[in-house]
């Protein structure tokens, strides 16, 4: 998953998308409601995590201001305040889901599962293809139900291809969602991570559709 988490805490922040990136995501820090702003209406991510009380334009004006732009990306509001009236604000703006400081990490990387598996159109937890199962509440692979030994880059490519099993996605989407924007990309380097996941679950699995993407098949189990 790539995630754009706003966050102006110079402790919070940081700890957030280090605990985020050691759950294999890509996670683009953004301290201002401006900043903000201008990359959830023109970048692809997954979610967003979305503090509240921001510099330059608060939480609830920058995700008004998204689904104005027709941005759908979840959106999961992160604030200190309990009262009652802020959680109506968010949910009215557009707030897929809320926590209130301070929370587990575990229970935010939970939530943020759950919105991108309900956003991608899957209702149950777990998603087969094949001989691939994939666990979305803890973020685990099997193959033959046995675990699936995963680098970061490769788990971020096999879920994208996992959450649009016998869809094309295309190669500049896998890429938006493989690296974070500061990123310095090879032009080569997902064509290598296609080829080490195609070692480990199988060539036929992993379709080219040359001039597009790549395609996750499902070939019957016997």
């Amino acid at each position: 998953m790539r995630i754009l988490l706003v966050e102006d805490d110079p402790e919070l922040g940081p700890a957030i998308a280090r605990a985020l990136r050691a759950e294999h995501c890509a996670v683009d820090l953004i301290a201002d409601g401006i900043d903000a702003a201008h990359l959830g209406e023109t970048e692809a991510y997954d979610a967003a995590v979305l503090d509240l009380g921001l510099a330059g334009k608060d939480g609830i004006t920058v995700l008004r201001e998204w689904r104005a732009a027709d941005r759908t990306l979840p959106v999961l509001i992160l604030t200190a305040r309990h009262g009652w009236s802020d959680k109506v604000a968010g949910f009215k703006a557009g707030a897929d889901d809320y926590l209130v400081k301070p929370f587990r990490v575990e229970e935010l990387m939970m939530r943020l599962r759950a919105l991108v598996r309900r956003a991608a159109g899957h209702a149950q937890p777990v998603l087969t293809c094949g001989r691939l199962a994939f666990d979305t509440q803890i973020g685990h692979f099997e193959l033959d139900g046995l675990p699936l030994k995963l680098t970061a880059f490769e788990w971020r490519v096999l879920s994208a291809l996992m959450l649009r099993r016998e869809a094309v996605i295309e190669r500049l989407d896998l890429l938006e969602r493989v690296y974070e924007g500061d990123a310095d990309v090879d032009s080569n380097s997902l064509e290598v991570i296609v080829g080490r996941l195609r070692r480990k679950i199988g060539a036929e699995m992993i379709e080219t559709v040359r001039g597009r993407g790549y395609r996750l098949t499902c070939p019957a189990t016997p």
